[in-house]
């Protein structure tokens, strides 16, 4: 049972090109299966059936989940499950399609709706306060101011900053090349305020953070090492709490602020699709509520008879 995981995982690699952020979840998620099944005496994937399925399922829902040290446990959210599934559906079809079953027993688990939740974008003024700069400026706030400009500016994934190189900066013509989701490269503009700060950063912060061996990526931690999605992820979340904002503004805010103000400013949604990387029009569909949903609010709060 684990030899076809791991055959599966290397079909994941370099087949489908599959991100390495979701590799190690489909990873953990099967890993989890093949432990429950055996518990459970299932010696063959061939024996599972759709039953067994829906009662890991329900397993994984009560799943306590820690999103980082010293956090609460809590139930796994939509989106959680969502991945769960996903990977569940994607390895019994990878099996079907190597004559290892007969038929897919997870092709009619349904995927939960990912959206439930609409994802929060910034106010003007928030941004304005998590963008402003320290009063004193040492290396890793270089560093870290020209995280935030470029994330809001761009758009990027927090595994995309992380895996940001040197020589995918092309600051003189004002764009940067991305290496997305499904190893799938995209040019996206960066803005004016995000260039300053990515040169402040590259001659007063990255130098001084800069050991023999470090790696050639744009950021890199007091160590002079490549960050991990989880230290960037506290660092920015610190940017968060000192500029007085509330908790739960995450990382992923300033993505979705992006796509949100873009939009609402009239952007072509294919356009923002673009630059999101996004592979489908339905994931990028979300911020037309977003858009909705933010145009209500302020015409609540500003129009004299709403």
């Amino acid at each position: 049972m684990e030899r076809l995981i791991d055959e599966f995982l290397l079909h994941l690699r370099h087949e489908r090109g599959a991100a390495e952020n979701t590799q190690e979840t489909y990873s953990a998620v099967l890993r989890r299966l093949g432990a429950w099944a055996l518990q459970r005496r299932i010696r063959s994937w061939g024996d599972f059936t759709l039953s067994d399925l829906t009662e890991f399922l329900s397993q994984e829902k009560e799943r306590p989940v820690l999103d980082r040290k010293g956090a609460k446990p809590h139930e796994p959210s939509v989106s959680t499950l969502y991945l769960v599934i996903a990977a569940l559906k994607a390895f019994f079809k990878f099996c079907e399609a190597e004559k290892v079953l007969p038929f897919n027993i997870a092709e009619n688990l349904s995927l939960p709706r990912r959206w439930d939740a609409l994802p929060k974008a910034l106010e003007s003024d928030q941004i304005e306060r998590l963008l402003r700069k320290p009063p004193q400026m040492r290396p890793r706030d270089y560093c870290d101011q020209a995280v935030l400009e470029l994330a809001y500016s761009s758009g990027l994934r927090l595994s995309e900053l992380c895996d940001l190189r040197l020589e995918q900066l092309h600051l003189e013509e004002g764009f940067i090349t991305v290496i997305g989701k499904g190893n799938k490269e995209r040019v996206v503009p960066v803005g004016k305020m995000a260039i300053d700060s990515i040169r402040q950063y590259l001659s007063q912060g990255r130098p001084d953070l800069s050991k023999p061996k470090s790696p050639g990526n744009l950021f890199l931690t007091c160590r002079g090492t490549k960050f991990a999605s989880v230290t960037l992820w506290l660092r920015i979340k610190n940017r968060v709490k000192a500029a007085g904002l509330p908790e739960s503004i995450t990382p992923h805010g300033l993505r979705h602020s992006f796509a949100t103000h873009l939009l609402e400013h009239g952007a072509d949604l294919r356009v923002i699709q673009e630059l999101l990387g996004h592979a489908s029009i339905s994931t990028t569909e979300v911020y037309t509520h977003v858009a909705k949903a933010r145009l209500k609010e302020v015409h609540h709060r500003f129009h004299p008879r709403s």
